[in-house]
């Protein structure tokens, strides 16, 4: 038992991972006690405001040009009501601004980083060559920071080289061809071995591509259409946001607090930066454009009125743009880096009444998410056509050259703990799969605990979950599926559009921080 304890101490995580790495339990009975979510919470040193008080922000809008400058700059905001905050962010609002794209056409966004440390930039779900997609390695460095390069790793904590990295000083200049289906992206930080805290102090931010087609459907659009960022957080004594990594200054040593490194989980729920905020709505139609930018923590979402009746939640679309056909939810789950385009019916909601959106996963305050206070009556030309799109892509098993399997499961980094795929560490310098433009491709995919998979570059489709057939809310092109304790997947995707070295990775970030990359070079 001291020999067991001692591992798992060493692993510094509890609940069902804990007990398969520290006594070497089957998972089947490691299972037996599967934890809702997987991360530790952390708690805020503030008094926390009650929920649906704070009215709902929207972020800042670009649109209507083919290049935007953007500054990263530290700022000091109000998020907690007034509990000034300091904030990393992506031209000075927390989320950054929402970027409006066409379909095709190619936007180019210069990121200059004037925040302490080097920044990487990857646009999430993008379509993007290799050059653009943002590679941890490539760093956009502040003024001055090679002058401390060698002090530094360079802005890598493991200090490990790259032979392939371009840094670029001060400013970076981001191609995007947009050659993709439309749909919700997000960008967000991606610096090797610090993405974690920096996506947490506030660099995040969302993007839509749009074409004719899918706005000649009549969906919720205008003032009915809102971005959802869903975000926990937590607040130091002062303010600051709360975060336990082992360098604050992220500057040499990458990871977190023991009690954390399975991810850190927040007690604050933030909604495009709001806490718990309410938003005053027409009793018509929503298109609700979700997105989980949490580092950890897992929604199980649900609609529902003060008397206790559950409102649907109509998918159209998934990560990777519009379903076939609408899905029907009464609960919605969605893990970290996950997108859901979802229709909230409120068109026969008495006017004065509240809808909650909830987390059912959520315990105390972190149940609570947003609502939407019914305040008067509007026409609604809108509607949920019964065939939405005709596009996604029906690759067969039949058409796969190759099947390949990969474990996402914890391990030794080091001298303590980390998150290794197929048994290793993320390593730059090593490519780990290599494909061919245009190859189908299967992947088998088994989990731990918790491990949202993202790939880069494409999209995929949800093919099984254990053996059987994928879950509702699967449906359509993915980029990132959550893998539940102890659970398999198989997924299928088409490696096109670039060649060069991407990733795949969990999407739980302390997670990929600590090891849990590998690279994708498509050849």
């Amino acid at each position: 038992m001291a020999e067991r304890m001692s591992r798992r101490r060493l692993l510094g995580i509890g609940g069902a991972l804990g007990v398969v790495a520290a006594g070497g339990l089957s998972t089947a009975a490691a299972l037996s006690r599967r934890p809702a979510t997987t991360g530790a919470v952390l708690r805020s040193a503030v008094p926390l405001p009650p929920a649906y008080q704070v009215p709902l922000p929207l972020p800042p809008v670009l649109s209507g040009a083919s290049r935007y400058d953007i500054v990263q700059r530290e700022v000091t905001a109000e998020i907690l009501p007034g509990v000034p905050t300091r904030l990393w962010t992506y031209g000075g609002t927390f989320p950054g601004p929402t970027i409006e794209s066409r379909r095709g056409h190619t936007l180019t966004v210069a990121h200059r980083n004037e925040l302490p440390v080097p920044s990487v930039v990857h646009l999430h779900g993008g379509r993007t060559p290799a050059d653009s997609d943002g590679y941890p390695t490539d760093l956009v460095t502040p003024a001055g920071w090679h002058d401390m390069g060698d002090d530094m790793g360079e802005g890598m904590g493991h200090g490990m080289h790259d032979p392939r990295a371009v840094t670029s000083e001060v400013t970076r200049v981001y191609t995007y061809p947009l050659d993709q289906r439309p749909t919700m992206l997000w960008y967000h930080d991606h610096r090797m071995d610090f993405t974690a805290p920096a996506i947490w102090r506030g660099l995040a931010g969302m993007q839509f591509v749009r074409d004719d087609a899918e706005e000649s459907l009549g969906l919720p659009s205008g003032a009915h259409e809102l971005p959802l960022m869903i975000a926990d957080r937590a607040f130091a004594s002062d303010g600051s946001l709360a975060y336990p990594s082992i360098d604050p200054a992220l500057m040499s040593q990458p990871g977190v607090e023991e009690p954390y490194v399975a991810g850190v989980l927040g007690d604050v729920v933030l909604v495009n930066g709001a806490p718990w905020p309410v938003h005053e709505a027409d009793a018509v139609r929503y298109r609700l454009r979700i997105l989980n930018g949490s580092n950890a923590r897992h929604y199980d979402l649900e609609a529902v009125l003060d008397d206790g009746r559950r409102l649907d939640l109509v998918q159209i679309g998934a990560d990777q743009g519009l379903l076939p056909t609408p899905v029907t939810h009464r609960n919605l789950p969605i893990a970290p880096a996950e997108r859901y385009d979802v229709i909230l019916d409120l068109g026969r909601v008495p006017v004065g009444s509240r809808v909650r959106i909830v987390n059912r996963l959520g315990a105390g305050r972190t149940r609570d998410v947003l609502a939407f206070h019914v305040v008067r009556k509007a026409p609604d030309p809108s509607r949920i056509p019964a065939v939405l799109s005709d596009d996604v892509p029906t690759w067969q098993r039949s058409d796969a050259v190759r099947v390949r399997d990969f474990a996402f499961r914890a391990g030794q980094l080091g001298h303590g703990h980390g998150w290794l795929i197929g048994g290793q560490p993320f390593a730059p310098a090593r490519t780990d799969v290599t494909t061919r433009l245009g190859d189908v491709e299967v992947w088998r995919l088994v989990a731990d605990v918790h491990h949202p998979v993202h790939l880069h570059l494409v999209g995929f489709r949800v093919l099984s979950r254990g053996g059987h057939e994928p879950l509702p809310h699967d449906a359509g092109l993915k980029d990132t599926v959550s893998l539940r304790p102890g659970e398999s997947a198989e997924i299928i995707t088409r490696f096109d559009g670039y060649r060069g070295r991407y990733l795949f990775h969990c999407h739980n970030a302390e997670h990929e921080d600590m090891g849990m990359m590998a690279n994708l070079e498509v050849t």
